[in-house]
């Protein structure tokens, strides 16, 4: 008799890193709460707007880095495995990190949402509660399905207790402690 799935026992991280150091380049995989996921390659109008991004904090804070396609330890304990689209972090802060780094030093998480059916799940539910519970000060979220950005801040017990969302073209201020505001009427160029 063939086992059940919910019978099998969980992967491990050692297991899922070990997974994701032979996937081939074409697959980004993230462990999130106990899953693996396959997380899409990025499109144009995605790359363009994470170059916009770092463009925009690199003119209002030098002092900070925004980073593409970072892997962060997230969820209580450090078990997940994200990929971010952006992580934020002060110049030099990841420096010694391996693949998957310690959420400590992240000061925001980015993600932009991309157009497969896993989105709505790990990009607006898991990734926030994952992101979160790893003391992420901020997550911010391009979404392009309703042309929004969603922050998230004051992370507590796994859970942001604070989210806006506003539409493209408003002026969006990140919290502490990155301090940016974003002008976002350029993400309508993106976004179609």
């Amino acid at each position: 008799m063939t086992p059940r799935i919910e019978d099998r026992p969980q992967m491990t991280v050692e297991e899922f890193e070990e997974l994701e150091r032979h996937a081939p380049e074409t697959v980004w995989l993230e462990f999130i709460n106990g899953k693996v996921v396959a997380k899409p390659m990025a499109d144009g109008n995605h790359r363009e707007m994470i170059a916009w991004l770092q463009r925009v904090c690199m003119q209002h804070r030098p002092d900070l880095w925004l980073h593409s396609e970072s892997g962060l330890k997230t969820e209580k304990y450090r078990k997940g495995r994200a990929r971010a689209d952006g992580v934020l972090v002060r110049v030099g802060g990841l420096k010694g990190h391996g693949e998957w780094s310690e959420s400590e030093s992240a000061l925001m998480a980015v993600e932009i949402t991309s157009y497969d059916s896993d989105t709505n799940q790990r990009d607006r539910v898991e990734k926030p509660d994952g992101y979160a519970a790893a003391g992420i000060p901020v997550y911010l979220l391009i979404d392009r399905d309703d042309c929004s950005v969603v922050v998230f801040n004051q992370p507590e017990d796994g859970r942001y207790r604070h989210e806006e969302k506003l539409p493209f073209g408003a002026s969006v201020k990140l919290p502490d402690p990155v301090n940016i505001t974003l002008e976002t009427e350029p993400l309508k160029e993106f976004s179609d």
